[in-house]
């Protein structure tokens, strides 16, 4: 894992740039560091070494020296594919990863990527063509900005260092901010910055003589059967998960795993060789909020060691700007800083950790995957009644059975734009001081559900929760959060050839009735305690709700919400009738809250206090200074 940055294009003082470019994002790489700089472009690399220690340092080059590599993830396969190249007449001079795409690149061109089993993004230049060749993995494990700027393109793992360009001028995208308070994620190709653009998911770049061409070479369809055995596909499932575990192991250092109370991370704990697995928890033990009790007893059960702690509500609250920073855009998931906890606990022992993302978007895990379900009767009412139903019920208080009775009215198109939905376009614009698009939610999901058009709903939502929820929150927490703390974060799920199988899967052993995640559950249940495997989804649980109406976080949050900045933004008198209202029991607006709160701090990071740092940069220079 590691970070990487560059400029293509002619600049003076090319490397002078790269090197702070590079120094921004030391903490992905802190064991090496190494550039290449010619006329025409200045590639950079930060190292945090796990496969082939000694010789693994970047950039790396093939034979002649006029192909040179940069690249952040972990090739899972790379030595069948060395077979390969070597039969063709490649010559290695290491046994990292990371030469197995050089000689790719060079026998293959962009058909390379359909080889790969791993997470990536990379950058070749090729100076023989002043080509730059750039991707990202399948399913979006490793992030990739990028910018055009005075007729350069500039390229990092993250916007941070972007920033460290001449000339470039930070503002605020507020087209980013008024589909946020929707998503509750940056959803947009432009992030928060303007001018700083992702490069998606399974897609790769080709920029050549300042002209810039992006493909997309992997597509994640989901392609139900009709019908299978069930017992068969357990075992199938089974046979798919100790694979991916073993392939995701590979590594020349110890690897750990994070543990919550949950099916999915209990699941690879079960299966992974290693011992020590890592859990964080909130208030006391026998809370709902604290998942360490549950930790516990699985490793007690399955010979494991398990590391917990335990975040009070202070330590909470002050790592909110760090968790911003690290995160470069705001995200509004308030588990973001319980991972960052987990992964610095991890972090202090070990290098690398797996965890369980992904096992939900693939094989059906959500718990609104249910309602398709919920509402068939419902639906079959004819539309324009469930219509008229819905508006009455519109103008009702927030009682029992209204919001299924409002949901029951819409197609899945009209209701689902991924597992979070904050704000509606009527309460965003009547908070927003300035809605520049007012462009829906739904309007930015619509061309992904056209291609979906033919699958059942349950696929439906599996596919617009792995384009944009997966991406936009789930996996970029995942990335940032164990980088800042200098580890690798290992998603076995999110693996092609788990998908390969996991797409095939019938609706019915996704999600039915009986359970979401019907037959993983199965699966699982062959290798951890019943009630684990079949534990209600409950994401990361953090008690934000019950710390809002304390008055010590109350106020702090309420200052926040009333300051300048807010009042540059919003319309504070109605985030301080949210605040009060929840307060009072009136309604739950935590989340709501929140999602106004944390951009507010981001902004404050980024865009006011000239002199902020994060609370890790100390641990982070020692672990520079040692490597």
């Amino acid at each position: 894992m590691c970070g990487i940055c560059g400029i293509i294009g002619e600049l003076d003082n090319s490397r002078k740039v790269l090197k702070n470019m590079m120094d921004k994002i030391a903490h992905r790489g802190p064991d090496d560091e190494g550039m290449y700089v010619d006329k025409h472009a200045a590639i950079g690399h930060r190292r945090l070494s796990i496969i082939d220690l000694s010789h693994g340092a970047q950039p790396m080059y093939n034979e002649t020296g006029d192909i040179a590599i940069v690249f952040n993830g972990e090739i899972y396969n790379h030595l069948e594919i060395r077979k390969e190249l070597i039969k063709k007449g490649h010559q290695f001079s290491n046994d990292s990863d990371t030469e197995c795409l050089i000689h790719g690149y060079e026998e293959y061109g962009t058909d390379l990527l359909h080889k790969l089993r791993g997470m990536f993004a990379f950058v070749i230049w090729d100076s023989r063509t002043n080509t730059m060749f750039g991707a990202r993995d399948h399913f979006g494990i490793k992030p990739f900005y990028y910018a055009n700027i005075n007729k350069n393109l500039v390229f990092s793992s993250e916007i941070k260092a972007i920033l460290e360009y001449p000339g470039f001028e930070r503002k605020v995208n507020e087209e980013a901010l008024e589909q946020y308070l929707s998503f509750q994620y940056s959803v947009l190709p432009e992030t928060f910055f303007k001018g700083v653009y992702k490069l998606p998911a399974g897609h790769y770049m080709i920029y050549k003589d300042g002209k810039m061409e992006i493909e997309r070479y992997f597509d994640p369809m989901m392609e139900p059967k009709a019908d299978g055995d069930l017992e068969e596909t357990v075992s199938e499932i089974e046979k798919v998960v100790h694979n991916t575990v073993d392939a995701h192991m590979i590594a020349d250092v110890e690897v750990g795993s994070l543990l919550s109370s949950g099916v999915d991370s209990s699941y690879v704990v079960s299966e992974f060789p290693g011992e020590k697995t890592f859990t964080v928890g909130f208030l006391d033990k026998q809370s709902k909020y604290n998942e360490i009790r549950y930790a516990e007893g699985l490793v007690k059960e399955l010979g494991k060691k398990n590391y917990s702690k335990n975040i009070d509500s202070d330590e909470y609250f002050d790592s909110i700007p760090t968790v911003m920073y690290y995160m470069d855009e705001p995200l509004a998931d308030p588990s973001c800083i319980a991972l960052y906890f987990v992964d610095q606990l991890a972090a202090e022992q070990i290098k690398v950790v797996l965890s369980g993302e992904g096992a939900d978007e693939f094989f059906g895990g959500y718990n609104i995957y249910h309602e398709p379900l919920s509402l068939k009767g419902y639906q079959k009412i004819p539309r324009c009644i469930r219509k008229g139903l819905a508006k009455v019920a519109s103008a009702m208080p927030d009682v029992k059975g209204r919001d299924f009775i409002i949901r029951g009215s819409k197609t899945v198109e009209e209701r689902f734009i991924g597992n979070a939905n904050m704000f509606s376009v009527k309460d965003r614009e009547k908070l927003l001081k300035n809605a520049p698009t007012h462009v829906s939610p739904q309007e930015i999901v619509a061309p992904t559900y056209k291609k979906v058009s033919h699958l059942n709903d349950i696929a439906k939502m599996q596919y617009i929760d792995t384009n944009f929820w997966l991406q936009g929150d789930i996996l970029l927490k995942a990335d940032k959060m164990s980088m800042a703390h200098c580890l690798e974060s290992r998603v076995p799920f999110l693996d092609v050839e788990v998908f390969k199988y996991a797409k095939t899967l019938p609706i019915d052993f996704r999600c039915n009735n009986e359970a979401t995640k019907r037959a993983f559950r199965i699966a699982a249940k062959r290798h951890i305690p019943e009630a684990t495997a079949n534990k209600k989804k409950l994401g990361f649980p953090v008690p934000i709700r019950v710390w809002l109406k304390e008055d010590k976080y109350y106020n702090k949050v309420m200052e926040t919400l009333t300051g300048d900045a807010a009042k540059q933004f919003f319309n504070t008198d109605i985030l301080v009738k949210l605040m009060e209202d929840h307060r009072a029991g009136k309604a739950d607006n935590s989340r709501r809250i929140w999602t106004v709160y944390v951009f507010l701090v981001w902004y404050n990071v980024y865009f006011e206090d000239k002199t902020f740092e994060p609370i890790n940069s100390e641990w982070i220079k020692n672990r520079i200074k040692t490597a």
